[in-house]
């Protein structure tokens, strides 16, 4: 089960456009809820963005809940974090297959950020998210179609236009290579969140 942590939030700017939330956070939370995710999730709603951010301890058994499939359908963008240990997590891959399907059937923005993790290690599945895969390969062996569906999803998203941070620096997708540290890349992500929902 899921739960949508923003009482505090007044956008009407989804709804206007036919949609219950403006982003959706998908995100390993051992690796990013007290940081990157948790200072972007705040500042959002701080700007009276409309987020839907799941509760990892309402989770029970290996399947996304129906709420959680509903917010990620509801949602006008997708924000994906990748990190180190985004792949070892089934309930992250579940939420990025149900992403990249709402990508192509119902016009979903998806931007990826890369936290500290290249985007060809997600793309090919090398390191990390390699020997996520290959655990995954062994433990669902008998359902070889669902492992194939997650490699797929991790090489389109990160196929897509996005933004990587590593070693406090910042490269988008023109390969424009600038320092930035967390906080302020935080607002540049903010920034072009509001001017794309207020004005797109």
């Amino acid at each position: 089960m899921a739960i949508m942590l923003s009482e505090g939030a007044s956008s009407s700017s989804a709804f206007e456009r036919g949609w219950i939330y403006d982003v959706f956070l998908s995100f390993r939370g051992e690796d990013t809820r007290r940081s990157f995710t948790g200072f972007l999730y705040h500042g959002l709603r701080q700007r009276g963005i409309n987020v839907f951010i799941d509760d990892e301890k309402l989770r029970r058994g290996e399947e996304l809940s129906l709420a959680l499939l509903g917010a990620i359908e509801e949602s006008r963008i997708a924000i994906i974090v990748f990190s180190q240990n985004y792949a070892s997590s089934t309930w992250c891959l579940d939420e990025l297959a149900k992403i990249l399907e709402c990508y192509k059937t119902r016009g979903q923005l998806v931007w990826p950020v890369f936290f500290h993790v290249d985007p060809s290690v997600v793309r090919h599945q090398r390191g990390s998210f390699g020997t996520a895969m290959a655990e995954h390969e062994v433990r669902f062996k008998g359902n070889v179609e669902k492992v194939q569906k997650w490699k797929k999803a991790l090489f389109e998203a990160a196929n897509l236009s996005g933004w990587t941070l590593e070693n406090g620096y910042v490269t988008n997708s023109t390969k424009h290579l600038f320092y930035s540290p967390v906080f302020p890349f935080l607002f540049m992500c903010l920034f072009l969140l509001l001017c794309f929902i207020m004005h797109g």
